[in-house]
């Protein structure tokens, strides 16, 4: 008896496994094509109808999803029962309806006149599609006007004008009401125009023209009717399309796409929270904000399909079955979600392209017949590419080392070692200039002169400096560059541009100097846009601070330094327009027996010295002449040399020198240097520049009695007696105070040679 029990009990469960299998297998599929509740009915005619929609209250979500099938027509149609709107497609996947609203219009008859209603309103019924459901869809639609002359424009629910075009014909041709079309509704018998989002209502106006009204623009050819109407872009574009006629008179619905959601809670934030009401029934289901105003939609999940709106509406995708849209050529296994495809035992490769299975033994005879070829084939190119990479950085640092040995690198390091130091001085790497100038860009360019290119640097503290890229030397120069690179760095003067560094592995060494943020006193008094106010107190500080620094460098540095190229594009004014004496391109070191030397002439001319000029010889007086130079040009505000004009004129020491035979040398004076300078100083400076500017380098000045006597001359400028309304006399006094102040004494009567032998005398 337990026997028999036993065998009925385990029979029991076998029958009931088999039909939980069973059940399990068919459930599935039964469910994936469950789109509606329960006995609803899930089409009219060939329409498909998913829920949330349902023919009936009890069938569909709320009111605004309730449809009506009407079955006295053939096929049926689908109505939206609260605006019997006629349906042609309905999709969940999408969120889209397809309607046919009837296109509105209005008719012309030459002898009776404007047909049916005379006013420009042609739609007095609203055309409302659901406040609370659908919207027109602003991406699939456009607003239609059709027929000529036309111009068609709808307002929205707050009777704001939000869309509208105007269409046109070219004269008559014939008997036909229009010319022929270009095609397309484009504008010619036929127009079209976006409309904005979040849509649900419109009323539609047309402007009516009678033959010979409107602008002569729209006295073209004339239809018999003029249609406005919303639908939808694909049909516009394939009705439209070619040459059509534009010229009907017929009824005719167009199809308009509506864009449908959840309304009743706002977006999936807020629907979320209310889960009683929640549409998205389906557990493998994901809430979407509508794109057309407030709302939401469901979609399944990805690897799932169905109906998101009801329980267990989204099951599964067997993507295994699709071989079309999930391509599989091995051993596919469908999984929830999704699904894995692999090659069969025994075989490896791809198995999602065709025959990318092998066996395995033809696999790996294939792998090795692959990987041999690619190793015998790209290996010997890929070490012949290491090889290529490791000469160039050999022969790279090579270069580099030479550089550096014959531009004395070796020199400079032992001079700097032995001496203690250089004060900051620093040797720099090619990648560190390199990377401080993004690569010397363009837009780092801060000048170009005569010895080089200054670009615009920042090193790696955050430093600004400007590096020149020097031009080409001559091997006799670099073989004096380090021990006068070494010299230079030894100056330390507040009017002297500070020499940072250098960079020697480069064919011609790079200077790294302190960055000076005002630019040149050549920009300063001669660039596009020039400072119109400078007073004469700012002139001599600018003339005295450059006198005192090349008097720094012709008497106290060691050995002294020739400079040899003073102009005004040589001296750098910072923020607080301090001079600083600059680029020492074609500076040379005064042996220490003050012989004269020999050289190449080099500098700019209108600033060399004549007798440099003659002789091939720098001396110290060679820069007291070109000193000269810039001191006449910041008190005239004229350039050196004008090689375009008259030839008398080209030069300003020239005019200068003719101007004082004349007596007229004030004249060449800036107005403003004119007005704040008086006669006793205008004396002063006119005889300091005759002497500076002596054809004969002995009568001129040296340096510290330039700057001594322009520094004389601007506390002279300074004094409070100036400006007093006070007599010759005391001036004359003043100035005689300061000279013996200055141990700078001239004589009562000083006498100098000028051109071809004459003499002009300035009593002082």
């Amino acid at each position: 008896m337990t026997e028999m029990t036993t065998s009925a009990l385990h029979l029991q469960v076998l029958a009931l496994t088999v039909f939980l299998v069973c059940a399990a297998a068919v459930t599935p599929a039964a469910s994936a094509q469950q789109q509606q509740l329960p006995g609803c009915p899930d089409k009219c005619g060939d329409i498909s109808i998913p829920y949330p929609f349902g023919i009936g209250a009890r069938c569909a979500r709320d009111q605004y999803f309730e449809l009506e099938c009407n079955r006295a027509y053939s096929p049926p149609r689908l109505i939206v029962s609260t605006h019997r709107q006629h349906l042609v497609n309905l999709s969940l996947a999408d969120g889209e309806a397809t309607a046919l609203i009837n296109a509105r219009r209005q008719c012309y008859n030459s002898t009776e006149g404007l047909i049916g209603d005379a006013n420009n309103y042609v739609n007095k019924d609203i055309t409302l599609v659901g406040s609370n459901a659908y919207r027109f869809s602003a991406a699939r639609n456009r607003f239609v006007a059709l027929g000529c002359p036309n111009m068609g424009y709808f307002v929205d629910t707050y009777g704001y004008y939000v869309s509208g075009c105007t269409s046109i014909c070219r004269p008559s041709q014939g008997n036909g009401a229009s010319g022929a079309s270009t095609g397309g509704c484009t504008g010619e018998g036929c127009c079209q125009s976006r409309i904005p989002t979040n849509t649900d209502y419109y009323e539609l106006y047309v402007q009516t023209f009678k033959p010979g009204e409107g602008d002569p623009i729209l006295r073209g050819g004339t239809t018999a009717c003029r249609y406005v109407f919303l639908a939808e872009d694909k049909w516009i574009d394939t009705t439209y399309r070619g040459h059509p006629d534009f010229d009907r008179n017929d009824d005719f619905a167009v199809p308009v796409v509506l864009n449908w959601a959840i309304r009743n809670v706002g977006n999936c934030s807020a629907a979320t929270r209310n889960m009683t009401d929640y549409a998205c029934r389906s557990v493998n289901s994901h809430c979407i904000d509508s794109i057309d105003g407030p709302g939401y939609r469901c979609n399944c999940s990805q690897g799932y399909e169905g109906n998101p709106y009801l329980d267990g509406g989204c099951q599964d995708i067997n993507e295994c079955e699709r071989p079309d849209k999930y391509a599989c050529f091995g051993e596919c296994t469908n999984t929830l979600g999704s699904y894995s495809c692999m090659c069969p035992r025994g075989a490896r490769g791809d198995p999602s392209i065709p025959q990318g299975c092998l066996e395995k033994d033809k696999f790996t005879l294939a792998l090795k017949v692959v990987t041999g070829v690619s190793v015998g084939v790209f290996l010997p190119l890929l070490m012949y590419f290491c090889l290529y990479l490791v000469l160039q950085k050999r022969k790279l640092i090579r270069t580099k080392q030479r550089f550096f040995e014959q531009n004395g690198g070796v020199i400079l390091q032992q001079q700097m070692h032995s001496g203690g130091g250089a004060g900051g001085f620093k040797i720099f790497s090619t990648e560190e200039l390199e990377k401080a100038t993004n690569n010397f860009a363009d837009d780092r360019v801060l000048g170009r002169g005569g010895h080089g290119v200054v670009y615009k640097g920042v090193l790696e503290d955050n430093m600004v400096v400007a590096i020149k890229k020097s031009k080409m030397m001559e091997e006799a120069q670099t073989k004096e560059f380090a021990r006068e690179m070494f010299i230079l760095s030894q100056i330390n003067h507040k009017n002297i541009i500070k020499l940072l560094g250098c960079c020697l592995e480069v064919e011609v060494p790079m200077l790294i100097y302190e960055f000076v943020s005002n630019g040149t006193l050549y920009h300063y008094i001669h660039g596009k846009e020039p400072i119109a106010h400078i007073s004469l107190d700012t002139r001599l500080r600018i003339v005295a601070e450059s006198a005192k620094a090349l008097f720094y460098m012709h008497s106290s540095a060691s050995p002294p330094i020739l400079h040899g190229d003073i102009k005004t594009a040589n001296i750098l004014l910072d923020d607080k327009l301090n001079a600083k004496v600059s680029d020492f391109g074609a500076s040379k070191l005064a042996p220490a027996d003050e012989a004269e030397i020999a050289t190449l002439v080099q500098g700019t001319c209108g600033y060399l010295d004549p007798e440099y000029l003659m002789t091939c010889q720098l001396t110290d007086k060679s820069d007291v002449y070109s000193f000269g130079v810039v001191v006449l040009e910041l008190l005239t505000r004229k350039k050196a040399l004008y090689l375009d004009g008259p030839e008398e004129d080209r030069s300003l020491v020239s005019c200068f020198i003719t101007a004082v035979k004349a007596g007229r040398h004030q004249e060449l004076l800036d107005n403003q240097v004119r007005n704040e300078m008086n006669e006793e100083m205008l004396t002063e400076i006119a005889h300091l520049l005759m002497r500076c500017l002596s054809m004969n380098g002995e009568e001129r000045p040296t340096m510290k009695e330039v700057a001594e006597r322009l520094e004389m001359l601007r506390r002279y400028q300074q004094h409070p007696w100036v400006e007093a309304e006070g007599n010759a006399e005391e001036n004359q006094s003043l100035l005689g105070i300061e000279q013996r102040n200055s141990n700078y004494q001239l004589k009562q009567h000083d006498v100098l040679d000028l051109e071809e032998g004459s003499t002009y005398t300035f009593s002082l």
